[in-house]
């Protein structure tokens, strides 16, 4: 499964981007304010640039996992029922650890994690979590099927 998350709206504070799965455009996907880092640039010049809580992570190709259980989101209670607390788990992020494909509104939900949902409010996300779940799905299937899964990020 490929998925692309395609950036193209940059703001002091965040970064709004397409989102593809397979090929097809979804929805949208929020993140921290993109300050240009790369997945080749060295780890010294990442932790140079890098604000924590507030950058988005470097554009890349990364694999992504599903078998990885959150202790943060299996402690609550739709999480638990869904997916068992098993959350998108971006892998290899140079930098950066447990970055996460979850809901979320504003980049404030964010602290590096890419944020799933519609873009109709400026600077926001609006049905998080049902984008959200029909993404997990779709993870599943692939999963389900052999099939390892890709995020790139542009």
């Amino acid at each position: 499964m490929e998925l692309l998350s395609q950036r193209l709206w940059k703001n002091d504070t965040y970064t709004v981007s397409r989102f593809f799965i397979d090929g097809k455009r979804h929805y949208e996907i929020l993140e921290d304010k993109d300050r240009g880092l790369k997945q080749t640039d060295s780890l010294a010049k990442i932790n140079r640039v890098k604000v924590p809580r507030e950058t988005a992570i470097p554009t890349g190709r990364y694999e992504v996992r599903i078998d990885i259980v959150s202790p943060k989101y299996a402690a609550v209670a739709w999480y638990k029922k869904v997916c068992g607390g098993r959350m998108p788990r971006i892998m290899n992020v140079p930098g950066w650890s447990g970055i996460l494909i979850h809901p979320g509104s504003t980049a404030l939900d964010s602290s590096g994690c890419l944020l799933t949902g519609r873009n109709t409010i400026k600077g926001q996300l609006t049905r998080s979590r049902e984008t959200w779940l029909e993404m997990y799905r779709k993870m599943e299937e692939a999963v389900k099927r052999g099939e390892k899964i890709y995020i790139e990020i542009v």
